[in-house]
């Protein structure tokens, strides 16, 4: 898939939105092809030079850009000159899917194997060993806690479960 093509899929503009932040997404929104230096991308989007490294050390850190460096003969400087990998996003994009699976994984069972308890008033939440060491009382407002019926999330994120594992081919654990 072609970088014009990738940047378009709003999937794809939120994840580097989210990976590099506005200030960052400049960078990210124009790769360039062939190489190019920090300097050279600064200046072509009238963007701050620490802007533009932040952005690219965020992009190499996760795969999407990498550098060469090339030394000055005379001066001795040292000159990085930047690519683009937009074609690992598919990658990354299916990475971060199987670890929100296996947090919503996790997150389920401990919803699933726990006893809750509300206080309306201050809509704290603690598990049933808590409320039962409060003497089912908030303890900052002193009001009667409630049993807190979780079912409604419980089904939510089965939901998002089922989908993720659909989306990726995986088997229920």
């Amino acid at each position: 898939m072609a970088f014009e093509e990738l940047l378009e899929d709003p999937v794809i503009q939120k994840y580097l939105h989210d990976l590099v932040g506005p200030t960052g997404m400049p960078v990210a929104a124009a790769p360039p092809d062939g190489e190019v230096t920090d300097e050279e991308l600064a200046e072509e989007l009238g963007l701050e030079l620490n802007d533009v490294r932040r952005a690219l050390f965020i992009l190499y850190e996760n795969d999407l850009a990498a550098y060469r460096r090339v030394r000055d003969e005379d001066s001795g400087w040292l000159t990085y000159l930047w690519t683009f990998h937009y074609e690992n996003i598919p990658d990354n994009l299916e990475e971060e899917m199987h670890r929100l699976a296996d947090a919503l994984e996790q997150r389920l069972q401990y919803e699933s194997e726990h006893q809750f308890y509300l206080c309306e008033n201050c809509s704290l939440r603690f598990e049933f060993e808590e409320a039962m060491e409060f003497g089912f009382e908030c303890p900052e407002c002193g009001t009667q806690l409630e049993a807190m019926e979780n079912t409604r999330m419980v089904e939510a994120m089965e939901w998002r479960l089922d989908q993720l594992r659909d989306e990726l081919n995986l088997e229920a654990a």
